[in-house]
């Protein structure tokens, strides 16, 4: 669904990805782990076209999406939930949703997805009418998550969502993006420095260092290889 071929991109003369290449199959859950200034925050933000590549090229479903502006991006079906969150602090999370399906023209259409986050996490729906920068950093991942899912994506791409998480929100939130990729058949790339989580989730991986791909294999290969348990899995 998601083919990335020699991406190459840069902060002025600081070369960030150095030809990077992988792939997403529809339907997967793919993993993208690394340490911090690995790349893997840029290698979404140039997936969801915030950043424009040097060179390489970006198929989503056939279509060279590289250097496409970010709301085409969406167009398509591609969603980013950003590391942070980053949602709109001042507004209500209801607001929030409907700041997700500024795209969905009818609306109907984006009532019913309103519907089908409010089951996805019940919380948000009991919070609807509070400011959205007053919730907890789980339910504010709960809400970009939320957000995300209002433009109806077909493809899901989520950064760090366990960053500065307690432990058993950071188990919930796992919970819901197995939930999310079975029940709605959405395919995910998932950026994570909790390894052993995202491993633990994913069919296949890839281990970024210094914006380059060192190691790529089947998530339970990764989470044996000696180089990531090390790195990666605190030696388990």
């Amino acid at each position: 669904m998601l083919e990335i071929k020699n991406l190459t991109v840069s902060y002025g003369a600081i070369s960030a990805l150095h030809g990077i290449s992988l792939s997403v199959p529809a339907g997967g859950i793919v993993t993208l782990i690394g340490s911090n200034g690995a790349g893997k925050t840029t290698t979404l933000k140039t997936i969801s076209g915030l950043l424009k590549p040097k060179s390489g090229e970006i198929f989503y479903d056939g279509k060279n999406i590289a250097g496409l502006p970010p709301h085409e991006i969406v167009k398509l079906g591609l969603s980013h939930v950003p590391e942070g969150r980053m949602i709109f602090a001042n507004l209500t999370v209801r607001e929030n949703l409907q700041m997700g399906a500024y795209l969905v023209r009818d609306k109907k259409i984006a009532n019913r997805e309103l519907e089908s986050v409010f089951a996805a996490f019940p919380r948000l729906q009991e919070r609807a009418q509070q400011i959205a920068g007053t919730l907890s950093g789980g339910e504010q991942q709960m809400l970009a998550i939320g957000r995300a899912l209002m433009s109806q994506p077909k493809f899901l791409m989520l950064d760090e969502p366990s960053l500065g998480l307690a432990p058993l929100l950071v188990k919930t939130i796992f919970e819901k993006i197995v939930e999310i990729n079975r029940e709605r058949g959405l395919t995910i790339l998932l950026v994570e420095q909790n390894a052993n989580r995202a491993l633990e989730i994913s069919g296949f991986g890839y281990v970024l260092e210094t914006g380059k791909i060192t190691l790529s294999g089947t998530s339970a290969s990764l989470r044996q290889n000696p180089q990531v348990k090390s790195a990666y899995l605190g030696g388990q």
